[in-house]
This record gives C-alpha cells, structure tokens and sequence, in this order.
C-alpha cells in the first residue's frame, strides 16, 4: 500500500532525526561493555525471498566465543551485561528503523526470519514474503518472552522449529491476509504500551 510506505518513510525517518542522541549513548554503552563493533547485522529473508541485512545494536559478545545458535535462549552465556538491558527494553531494535526507511523493512509486518528457518516452510513463507516484514507484528506481542521459553524446553533448537515458528508463522499469514492501516496503529499501540510496561517493571 502506498499510503503504508509513506507512513514507514516520515515515521522511521523522524525517529531516526530525534533518536540521534539515544544512538549515540547506546553505542557508547555498548562499546564500554563489550568493545567495538556496536552494531551487528545478519542476513535475514525479505519480501520475494531477497535476503537483506537486518540491523540491531550489538547485544552479545563479539569475539568467536559469542558464536552459536541463531536463536536466543534466556540467560544465553553470550549475551552481554548491556546486551541484557537493551534486550529486555528491545531498545537493541531501533537500528532497524534504517532497514524501515530504504525500503527493506516496515514498522508493522511478519518478523523477518532467517533463511535457514524460510527454507523448512517455504511454501507458507512464499504467501508472508509478499510483503514487507516489519519492527513488530502479532507474533512479537505473543511471544515476548519467547527466550524464556525456550530456555525452559529441553531442546531449544526442536522446540522453536516444531512449535514456536510454525505458531508465528499462522499470525503472520493472519496478518497478511487481513493488514489494514487500522490493524497496524493497534499493533504499534500496543507495541509501545507493552515496552513501557516492561521498562517501568
């Protein structure tokens, strides 16, 4: 919808303008806590199955160590002491307000996932990738605490592929299949009331 992308394109570039001075200190912290680089990029599956590079300020070590699974379990060894904060107040998530503003991303849609995860259920992926995948979306508000979940499953890795992805992957289709304006300012309503709860907690 081009009404969508305008909005992506004012909010995320104005966001970028008045957080300057956040970005600023959270990479400062960032970079005090664990060194350089503050930002880490990977590759993640966008609209039409084009891979892009999603960014988020570095929240895990940086050095071979930090390596592993490309899915986070609660109280994950790598995660750093400013990692843990900017992950619990998903203030590690702003950077992607760039991959909102060039076009790779939206505010609202399916969580982009990596290609790895894409391939085991491509054919249901090929309806979610006809749009662009967002910031937040339905699953995001679900499974908030996904990292404690899986920290409570015996085998992390089965429980996110048989359990947790498939369970994003039928609000995602939801999503696509009713997105509307409306339903986009009540997820991002209740995006911004979920993270404020949390940060007051």
């Amino acid at each position: 919808m081009l009404l969508k992308r305008m909005v992506d394109i004012a909010v995320s570039g104005l966001l970028l303008l008045i957080l300057l001075p956040l970005f600023v200190a959270i990479g400062l912290a960032v970079a005090l806590d664990s060194g350089f680089p503050v930002f880490y990029s990977q590759v993640r599956t966008g609209r039409g199955f084009r891979p892009f590079r999603i960014r988020k300020f570095r929240s895990m070590r940086a050095d071979p160590a930090g390596a592993g699974p490309q899915i986070t379990v609660g109280g994950d060894a790598r995660i750093t002491r400013a990692g843990r904060f900017l992950r619990a107040t998903k203030l590690d998530e702003l950077p992607q307000l760039w991959n909102v503003l060039v076009g790779e991303m939206s505010l609202v849609g399916p969580r982009p996932e990596v290609p790895e995860y894409v391939e085991l259920f491509r054919s249901r992926f090929a309806r979610v990738l006809t749009i662009r995948p967002g910031i937040t979306d339905l699953a995001s508000l679900q499974y908030r605490n996904e990292e404690a979940v899986l920290q409570a499953s015996s085998n992390p890795l089965v429980a996110y592929r048989e359990q947790i992805l498939p369970a994003k992957l039928e609000l995602a289709e939801h999503y696509t299949t009713n997105r509307s304006m409306r339903l986009d300012l009540t997820i991002l309503f209740r995006t911004a009331t979920r993270v404020l709860r949390d940060k007051s907690r």
